[in-house]
């Protein structure tokens, strides 16, 4: 059980990215899948999250409007689209699935698996 983030990089302000995540070992159509990040000294906050069916997502206040999440499940893929960005989004972001087909708010302790982090770092 695996899942591998993607995408990171330096972008500037206003700019885009578009972070994957690729699951291997299991059949991620099953689960919900979260991102989270987690920038220097603060502690790791839910970003948006995406039943398994991918018919309904959630959002943290602060990425609402920039940033979507999608899924393509015969990919077993989770993709985050990042718009707008900000120099407050730059974080470690790392994906993450939960063994239920629901999201659940965005405590890190709901979910099962996790993958690596991939590095986004918005600067001018």
């Amino acid at each position: 059980v695996q899942l591998q983030a993607s995408g990171g990089g330096p972008v500037q302000p206003g700019g885009s990215l578009r972070l994957s995540c690729a699951a291997s070992g299991f059949a991620l159509k099953y689960y919900a899948v979260a991102w989270f990040r987690q920038a220097p000294g603060k502690e790791r906050e839910g970003v948006a999250c995406i039943r398994n069916s991918g018919s309904s997502t959630s959002y943290a206040k602060s990425v609402e409007g920039r940033f979507t999440i999608s899924r393509d499940n015969p990919k077993n893929t989770v993709t985050l689209q990042m718009n707008s960005l900000k120099p407050e989004d730059t974080a470690e972001y790392y994906c993450a699935s939960r063994r239920y087909e629901l999201c659940d708010g965005f405590s890190p302790n709901q979910y099962d698996y996790w993958g690596q982090g991939t590095l986004v770092t918005v600067s001018s």
